[in-house]
């Protein structure tokens, strides 16, 4: 498989093509499942386009706890075919799809009683690491209250008694679902963003495309399909609507809320996970940062641009302070971030109790819906949707291949990572900055490293975001599809959660870096960087709001990604 750059010239072509072409799949929604099922639909032979109203993860899928993990408290819930199967999943990522995106992260669950709390986590952690496989990832442990408080001094001693610690998984959730749709791309799939769904194409009761509006070129375009599916996450309801659907799955919205502070501010050498009234509390570790969360709140604002509020904030902020000897004050705050799970509907009014799980449906023909899951579980939903399209196609499809299918990147991955030092010398890079790019593009750092060879000011920093070098915003463009600032600051790179600015330093030069690429000039370069400085002030804003609905209120005074403005 040859790497596919994504660019202006690719974008292009993949226009030309899903206005020309009739396909096996047409996939609304480019989120993890969406992308996903590009893939799996590809690999199993089939003609595939893929539509997305935004950016690639503009939605969920760039915002979760960014956790590649089975759910320990699912296993309380007695939900053991969930956890088996999201472990099954977790051992796929790390060994064999994408070993440079996935990566062990260890995490302490403190005890807070005596001898009966030690047995019962204790035989569910040992549980947890069974279903996991063999040697999957290092077995849990057991710590007395003292060998804890040696690895996680922060905490405070009388509010536990001892600990356990095990292992699960993380991921950058935007880079990934990027690099599954590009992947899918590079096996022949036709793949595009800003592209909205706008309506569904009829022969009598069937399902046959959509109507997509390009919304970079403000024109709409006819998709055809020999079958449909709508992997549109939060908005599957809203999908349905445009299909007349009524029959299918039903999508409940629970907004889950993010704060990252820096690493300084806590002292662990160990993520940490807590228990709430109503959940868990992840301190998950970030390079230079903490992510702390989540909230699970019923949400029925505006989907498109979810707001965290000044109540969200202050939850959070309760809970991890409970634990720890120094609390965090609002100051130390660096970004936060708001997301919506899309949960499938059910009789309960608390959104923690409604299912993790996913379904699969067909409510009217030629279309299938996929609903709920988890990220970790992108892959299965996926294949499952592909199963149902697949029994509705005229020829016979073989099984799904992508259990053995690595994403751009993995191959070759861990003969780099052993060479990081001949490429630092080779790069005139430091070998830290060598590891960071490994662990984000692996196997396609030769990329990176040609262009910087072309150009050596782009093995420079970007000025006010200096975690990343001025060539991957360029690569951003040329390379991954990014066609917006905010693609590259958001989830090219994660700046804008990352920096206490939002990135809003770091847009005008993003824009400069990227101009020549997109075919900028100098009033769309400035026109960029206004709205992105405008969206985090809007964000700024809706965050010392006091409830959902006046936060969603000032986020909504200025437009994100999704509204549908024309290129000009």
């Amino acid at each position: 498989m040859k790497a596919v750059s994504l660019g202006p010239a690719y974008r292009a072509q993949a226009v030309r093509d899903v206005a020309a072409d009739e396909f096996d799949v047409l996939i609304v929604g480019g989120g993890v499942v969406g992308a996903g099922a590009a893939l799996d639909a590809v690999s199993r032979g089939l003609s595939v386009a893929l539509v997305e109203a935004a950016d690639w993860a503009a939605g969920t899928s760039s915002r979760s706890s960014k956790l590649i993990h089975g759910g320990l408290r699912y296993l309380e819930q007695r939900d053991f075919g969930l956890v088996r199967e999201a472990l099954r999943e977790r051992g796929l990522l790390l060994n064999r799809l994408a070993p440079h995106l996935v990566h062990p992260v260890p995490f302490l669950y403190p005890l807070k009683h005596r001898m009966w709390e030690r047995f019962y986590v204790g035989a569910g952690v040992g549980l947890y690491d069974t279903m996991g496989g063999a040697r999957a990832m290092p077995r849990h442990r057991h710590l007395s209250h003292r060998g804890a408080l040696k690895i996680a001094p922060a905490l405070r001693g009388d509010t536990f008694v001892g600990a356990i610690q095990y292992f699960d998984a993380q991921v950058d959730d935007a880079r990934f679902t990027m690099t599954l749709a590009r992947t899918a791309a590079a096996y022949g799939a036709s793949v595009l963003t800003r592209a909205r769904a706008v309506g569904f194409l009829r022969e009598a009761d069937r399902v046959v495309g959509a109507r997509v509006r390009d919304l970079e070129n403000d024109r709409e375009l006819t998709v055809r399909a020999r079958h449909v599916i709508n992997a549109t996450g939060v908005w599957t309801d809203d999908a349905g609507r445009l299909a007349d659907a009524r029959g299918g799955p039903k999508v409940t919205a629970s907004k889950g809320v993010h704060l990252l502070v820096p690493r300084d501010r806590i002292r662990l050498d160990t993520g940490l996970i807590l228990r709430t009234e109503k959940s868990v509390l992840f301190v998950i570790p970030w390079g230079r940062h903490w992510i702390i969360g989540t909230t699970d709140t019923a949400y029925d604002l505006d989907k498109d641009e979810p707001a965290a509020s000044q109540a969200d904030v202050d939850y959070i902020l309760e809970h991890v302070n409970a634990v720890l000897r120094t609390p965090l004050v609002p100051e130390d705050i660096e970004g936060v971030y708001a997301g919506l799970r899309p949960l499938l509907s059910g009789g309960a009014d608390d959104t923690t109790k409604l299912s993790r799980e996913h379904t699969v449906a067909q409510p009217v023909p030629g279309l299938t819906v996929v609903a709920g899951g988890k990220f970790t579980t992108y892959r299965v939903m996926a294949k499952d949707a592909v199963d149902a399209a697949a029994e509705d196609l005229p020829t016979v499809v073989p099984a799904s291949v992508t259990d053995r299918v690595p994403l751009i990147g993995a191959v070759g991955y861990e003969v780099l990572w052993n060479e990081r030092n001949r490429l630092a010398r080779r790069s005139g890079l430091h070998v830290a900055r060598v590891e960071h790019l490994l662990n984000r593009y692996g196997a396609c750092v030769d990329e990176l490293l040609e262009l910087i060879e072309r150009d050596p000011s782009l093995g420079e920093p970007i000025d006010a975001a200096t975690d990343y070098l001025k060539a991957e915003a360029v690569y951003a463009a040329s390379h991954e599809g990014a066609l917006h600032v905010e693609d590259v600051l958001r989830r090219r790179t994660r700046a804008a959660i990352e920096e206490r600015d939002q990135g809003a330093a770091a847009a005008a030069e993003v824009a400069e870096l990227v101009a020549p690429v997109l075919g900028w000039n100098d009033e769309t370069v400035k026109r960029e960087t206004d709205n992105y400085v405008r969206q985090v002030e809007a964000e700024r804003d809706a965050r010392r709001q006091v409830d959902d609905t006046a936060a969603d209120a000032a986020r909504r005074r200025v437009p994100g990604l999704f509204t549908e403005r024309a290129a000009s």
